[in-house]
């Protein structure tokens, strides 16, 4: 019995561990795409500090990542950029977050 409960703690740290990257990677890609729209916007170098942080708590509003997208959206309306141009962007930036942690 105590090889199957090893087993299954390993399962478990393994788990443990995969979210908590899975929730860095997220992160620093709501970091990168914040600094892009922050450009966008003219922000200055503490207006953008701000900004990349209210994206970062947007993405706790619910699950996934459609609350990013509605406030950087929302954020960029004046600025004739589409949907497909965020969620492309919002995809670069996630493939460039999945690079900074392998």
């Amino acid at each position: 019995m105590s090889s199957f409960d090893e087993r299954e703690k390993s399962f478990e740290k393994k788990y443990a561990h995969d979210q908590e990257l899975q929730f860095k990677v997220s992160a620093r890609r709501n970091k990168y795409i914040g600094q892009w729209a922050a450009k966008i916007l003219g922000y200055n170098e503490e207006k953008e500090k701000e900004y990349i942080q209210s994206v970062i708590k947007a993405d706790f509003a619910e699950a996934g990542d459609e609350d990013v997208f509605r406030k950087i959206k929302l954020d960029l309306k004046d600025y004739n950029i589409s949907d497909d141009d965020i969620r492309n962007k919002m995809n670069e930036k996630m493939e460039l977050a999945k690079k900074d942690f392998s």
